[in-house]
């Protein structure tokens, strides 16, 4: 079999060299299906000739909705290494969400599977551009859709052809759309450039082994995932996959497939430790444990660094930056966790800039803060996306010059040069693991007729980190209440975005001089005696 060879930096180098140096080792457990990187390979390879044979063409941009599986990883390393464009989707958006990205980004094909199969043909209704819904799950493909294997299984398009050769370091791999500031999501343009150097950074700090096996258990749709499936791949470890995230079911694969490295959020961390199954599991081949996507409480990583036998480090990033800034080493977190100076400290740090990327902690103006002033964060490397799909302001607001990009992060670095995160510029929420943002939720409250105005922000939460909190001033002379205002929310946001509490009030919100709601005001009071103002 002849694998592609692709020109420089791009999302074919990794398979190519797994399947060179590791063919006949595991590469993919998920259930009972179990491939080798030679067998795993001619998939990948086929889905160059697959896509084109239903219709799509280089550039073309092909959504992906469904739980983890293998076909799933698949989207990731195959629709790019083809020329195309791979638009991961949250599936815990609502349809009406995921119309405006589908439409948006102009997507042509989807790929669903059984669970999602109902949500992707009401979009292709709703999405002219939308021609093919591709069926990515076992069984026959079901009226009006094409199997997903029948494109994997394809003839490969020839080595030498015009559209592999074009492909390039800069060349448009990935969109992945985050939550907006002004109420739309945001399309983060990823090159192949940007996802193989995030993979290598993460490669400097946290180095994988062709020995590794890593479990897919927080959603593939996060950033994280691929770029760890993209290094993983690069060293010829094995992905083992699970549908989605079970504290149970997680600790029974690491015991059952001798699982050595994971990367979970901070609330799918403190399910681990406080379900029952975990102590009586044999976890002894983790040897890492990474962790990001929210801040990690002190005092639940502590009892994480107790239950469980591996070494931790923190990873904090964000999609834009494809994803990862800084890391915290193992060495933080053991010492940290015996109370040494100054890892004790750290513990509540994301850590210091991975080799490749700069991080600055900066004021209003551009100007570097001194050590231990908090400012935003900006962040510059050659994993920084190349812009927002169709959003030339956006863009040049959050691109200003220079390779930077402005994190909205607010931090502060101390003397060697650890991170510490206290606030967000952004108006913006960390829900289990979730981005947020508060003008999506505002938006959908306002739908509702009997509201005058609200004020959405985050407040401590036990098992989320944060959630999202409302107030709310109806219109004069007409009730509403905050069952009401969360159904109204429900027509037009997805679940994780509800808000989880409402206060309807008859005093207006407090304002500037200028008229702007203060929301730092609203907030205080739920964060009185934090040492930061995130979770």
């Amino acid at each position: 079999m002849e694998i592609h060879k692709a020109v420089h930096g791009t999302l074919g180098w990794p398979l190519r060299r797994a399947v060179t140096l590791f063919g006949d080792r595991e590469a993919i457990v998920d259930g009972e299906v179990r491939m080798t990187w030679r067998e795993w390979a001619r998939r990948l390879d086929g889905m160059s000739g697959g896509l084109r044979r239903i219709g799509l063409a280089t550039g073309d941009v092909v959504a992906v909705i469904g739980l983890n599986s293998y076909r799933h990883l698949e989207c990731w390393l195959g629709i790019p290494a083809a020329g195309l464009v791979v638009n991961d989707l949250n599936f815990r958006l609502a349809v009406a969400e995921l119309e405006f990205i589908l439409n948006d980004s102009g997507a042509k094909a989807i790929v669903v599977d059984q669970r999602f199969l109902d949500t992707g043909r009401e979009l292709a209704k709703r999405c002219p551009a939308l021609r093919q819904v591709i069926f990515a799950d076992h069984g026959p493909a079901p009226e009006g859709t094409i199997h997903f294997d029948t494109i994997a299984e394809a003839e490969p398009l020839p080595a030498d052809h015009p559209d592999l050769l074009a492909i390039h370091n800069d060349t448009l791999a990935a969109i992945s759309y985050t939550g907006g500031t002004t109420g739309l999501p945001k399309g983060v343009m990823q090159s192949h450039g940007n996802l193989l150097a995030n993979g290598r950074h993460l490669q400097f700090c946290n180095p994988y082994y062709s020995s590794d096996r890593y479990i897919h258990a927080p959603p593939m749709f996060h950033a994280a995932d691929a770029m760890n499936a993209y290094i993983l791949t690069y060293m010829g470890g094995c992905h083992v996959i699970m549908p989605g995230f079970d504290a149970a079911q997680f600790t029974e694969v690491v015991e059952r497939e001798r699982i050595t490295v994971a990367l979970l959020v901070p609330t799918m961390i403190n399910m681990l430790v406080n379900h029952p199954d975990t102590a009586k599991r044999d976890l002894s081949s983790l040897r890492l444990m990474m962790y990001g996507a929210s801040p990690m409480p002190v005092e639940l990583l502590k009892r994480a660094i107790a239950a469980l036998p591996c070494g931790f480090s923190q990873l904090y990033g964000m999609t834009e930056a494809s994803p990862l800034v800084t890391a915290s080493t193992v060495e933080d977190h053991e010492r940290g966790a015996a109370g040494e100076a100054p890892f004790a400290k750290r513990l509540a740090s994301c850590g210091i800039p991975i080799m490749g990327v700069e991080a600055e902690v900066r004021r209003d103006d551009g100007s570097p803060c001194p050590l231990g002033e908090p400012g935003e964060i900006w962040v510059r490397g050659p994993n920084v996306m190349l812009g927002y799909w169709n959003r030339p302001e956006e863009t040049a607001k959050a691109l200003p010059g220079g390779g930077w990009y402005r994190s909205g992060d607010v931090a502060y670095a101390d003397a060697d040069g650890y991170l510490y995160i206290v606030d967000r510029a952004k108006d913006m929420i960390i829900s289990g693991g979730e981005n947020v943002y508060t003008t999506e939720v505002e938006n959908a409250i306002y739908r509702h007729p009997a509201v005058l105005e609200v004020a959405v922000f985050g407040i401590p939460d036990a098992q989320w980190g944060e959630a999202v909190h409302a107030e709310v001033v109806p219109k004069a002379g007409v009730a509403v209440t905050g069952e009401e205002i969360i159904a109204e929310c429900k027509r037009h946001i997805g679940g994780y975005k509800l808000p989880r509490s409402v206060n309807v009030r008859t005093e207006p919100l407090p304002k500037s001089g200028a008229g702007k709601i203060l929301k730092r005001d609203l907030r205080a009071p739920f964060w009185e005696g934090k040492a930061r103002l995130v979770n």
